[in-house]
């Protein structure tokens, strides 16, 4: 096998240089989802890290090796995330002054995040391309020096120091998967473990919606996707980076997809089961493993939680997809005599059947209605699929008319 890049004395060179500065994040077995799979199911919780994801392991490695050469400038990076983050705290510790540059879409409370670790934001166009355009031509303009998030060797030495610690941790570990958006995490993952234990597998995840990295695993090529489109924005990547691609198509296990939904219900396990909050693409390696992608029976499985920022303004939305991926919401539709009691009596059939009543919406105007008749759209919390179906079974059998919707 050709040498690996990066070197595995480059990568403990960034561990030694990350150790002072960041978290040794916490490998814990998660009894749930290990009888609900059939292997020991650990997560390695960098949602935990600090700025909230692995971000900062690559973006700190990277100023650390410039400063040790003498490189001394001030950084520009171009994001709507993580790396944003991961950038301005880094930059902050060590004195350098940083710009990032975000799309003018950009949530406000990542753009005051940003700021608040000292970085200058820059708002610019309207999509990562856009910005990215800017930041090529501010570095040009004041002498800056570009951080790339992933197609970097010491960008992704320093997410391989994610590698090392799971070794350290777990020396019996049988696999490790790994979210892939760009591929610098996995990539890392894989320099480190592979140069260290090779019988280790490590798979990549990726959403359905954004599968360029699976894509180019599968034609060993580099491939790009004309759009993206997945709830798990932290890994919705159009173009991968060539060198992230070639150490993934050399090194890799195998790539595999989840669904949105899948992605969903894993966030939302991750919640109820482990009180741990996951942002989208962190969720991607739990989504894959409940969902069967990978065989993990009788094997010690580590799921790497890269991130944990998730803004609070989509949870609830994240929260609505996981329950019905998991058949614990129905809504539904039926047709009453539009008289005193009659709701009243639908209502009481519904509790005591065990369903939760989250609203009622009366429709009288709804096509195909007799004068003297409403329909009522209904939105109820179940204990599961079966639960859904015996509930909608004991409204048939008094003599409504139920539609699903």
């Amino acid at each position: 096998m050709d040498t690996i890049k990066p070197e595995l004395s480059e990568i403990m060179a960034a561990s030694k240089r990350l150790k002072p500065i960041l978290h040794h994040t916490e490998l814990d077995l998660s009894s749930t989802f290990s009888r609900m799979c059939g292997g020991n199911v650990y997560l390695k919780c960098e949602n935990r890290q600090k700025t909230g994801s692995f971000k900062i392991r690559g973006a700190t490695n990277k100023l650390s090796a410039m400063i040790e050469r003498g490189e001394r400038c001030p950084v520009v990076a171009s994001s709507a995330g993580n790396h944003a983050q991961g950038v301005a705290c880094a930059a902050a510790s060590f004195g350098v002054p940083a710009t990032i540059v975000m799309p003018k879409t950009a949530p406000i409370a990542k753009i005051q995040a940003t700021e608040g670790y000292g970085a200058k934001v820059v708002l610019a166009g309207s999509c990562y391309d856009e910005a990215y355009a800017r930041a090529c031509e501010i570095c040009e303009e004041e002498g800056a020096a570009f951080l790339h998030p992933y197609n970097d060797l010491e960008v992704i030495a320093g997410q391989g120091t994610l590698g090392l610690e799971i070794l350290g941790d777990l020396p019996t570990v049988d696999m490790i998967v790994v979210p892939a958006g760009g591929g610098g995490l996995l990539a890392g993952v894989l320099a480190a473990v592979k140069q260290i234990n090779p019988r280790v597998k490590v798979y990549g995840v990726q959403a359905e919606g954004a599968d360029a990295i699976a894509q180019s695993f599968n034609k060993k090529a580099l491939i790009c996707t004309d759009s993206v489109s997945t709830i798990a924005d932290g890994i919705a990547v159009k173009s991968p980076g060539d060198i992230t691609v070639d150490i993934i198509n050399r090194l890799c296990d195998g790539v595999v997809t989840v669904s949105d939904l899948q992605i969903s219900d894993a966030i939302l396990l991750l919640m109820e089961r482990c009180k741990m909050i996951v942002e989208p693409s962190g969720a991607t390696p739990v989504a894959a493993v409940l969902n069967g992608k990978l065989d993990v029976k009788g094997r010690n499985v580590v799921c790497l939680l890269s991130g944990g920022n998730i803004d609070v303004s989509f949870v609830q939305s994240i929260i609505e997809q996981g329950m019905a991926a998991r058949h614990r919401r129905i809504r539904f539709t039926a047709r009453l005599l539009d008289r005193p009691g009659s709701l009243v009596q639908l209502l009481s059939i519904l509790a005591d059947s065990g369903a939760n009543i989250l609203t009622i919406e009366h429709d009288k105007l709804a096509a195909g209605l007799n004068p003297n008749e409403t329909k009522v759209h209904v939105s109820c919390e179940v204990g599961g699929r079966e639960h859904a179906e015996a509930v909608l079974e004991t409204v048939r059998q008094h003599g409504y008319e139920v539609e699903l919707s």
